[in-house]
């Protein structure tokens, strides 16, 4: 992939893009240009994996689908790779997941790409009409969850150790986050 990256002339086009094929980092595609993240640390894993267990438990009985770290499509030249996504029933078989189909998107923050997640992607998920967004910090535990209003999101609810966050909306689920968080 490095050589492919480094020799590629102008803004990325998808079908350059999915080119790439599968790597063992998170490319992104952003209007054109590639966003390029090494591997989470294990914390980070560790936090996704009990989050989606969480999750997984409350989509199935709603005929939801949990998802870690695929490509969703929000719009021709707009792929990022969220860290879970709850969607409706998809081909588990496509390279990506239309935005319409995901009812939640959960992006567990890094010191290194808290604006990413805090204003590129929000703006970009809520522009493409994903109804729920949840943050999860690293450093503090904090859970934030917003609900698409127009094209931005306002937040619903935040809670930090000690408190739960009760989803009604898309699952129903109680999240703590000290049991994601060590």
């Amino acid at each position: 992939m490095t050589v492919a990256v480094f020799d590629h002339d102008g803004p990325w086009t998808e079908e350059e893009y999915l080119a790439l094929g599968e790597t063992s980092q998170r490319v992104e595609l952003f209007d054109g240009s590639l966003h390029v993240t090494p591997a989470p640390t294990p914390r980070h894993q560790r936090i996704s994996r009990k989050l989606g267990n969480i999750l997984e438990a409350a989509a199935e009985p709603a005929g939801l689908e949990l998802l870690e770290a695929v490509n969703v499509r929000l719009r021709p030249g707009r792929v990022p790779i969220p860290d879970l996504v709850l969607t409706d029933p998809v081909d588990l078989d496509e390279l990506m997941i239309d935005a319409t189909d995901v009812r939640l998107v959960c992006e567990i923050i890094s010191p290194s790409n808290a604006a990413t997640d805090k204003v590129l992607k929000m703006h970009y998920y809520a522009a493409a009409g994903i109804e729920w967004y949840l943050l999860v910090e690293q450093e503090t535990g904090a859970l934030r969850l917003f609900r698409r209003r127009g094209r931005n999101y306002a937040e619903q609810a935040t809670v930090k150790r000690g408190e739960s966050l009760e989803l009604t909306e898309p699952v129903q689920a109680t999240i703590r986050p000290e049991d994601l968080v060590p």
